[in-house]
């Protein structure tokens, strides 16, 4: 991360579109060639959760790498990781990342 420069930050992010209470969203860039290199740090309440990186003309993730619910990443795979939303009723709580293992790690309020 020391070689890509800060780019922006979102407090309570949103996931597709909804804000996630607790997520925060850290972007980060640098320049590769003609292209621009991107890497996306999740933490919810101060953890660790997720890495996402790629190219920011590239519509999805090129690489995910997740952290598991023993506080450990897990190893980077291709593509973009699967993400639900956590609801309580209507209020959204938390998400669900599955990391490569299959094992759900679930954050909330």
């Amino acid at each position: 991360m020391s070689e890509y420069a800060a780019h922006r930050v979102e407090n309570d992010a949103a996931f597709e579109g909804v804000e996630v209470p607790g997520l925060r969203a850290e972007f980060f860039r640098r320049p590769e060639g003609e292209r621009v290199e991107s890497v996306g740090r999740y933490t919810f309440d101060g953890r660790d959760l997720l890495l996402a990186w790629g190219y920011v003309d590239e519509e999805h993730c090129r690489h995910n790498a997740v952290v598991a619910a023993d506080g450990c990443w897990q190893p980077p795979v291709d593509g973009c990781p699967q993400v639900e939303l956590i609801t309580d009723g209507q209020a959204v709580v938390g998400l669900a990342v599955r990391s490569p293992s299959g094992e759900w790690v679930r954050v909330r309020r």
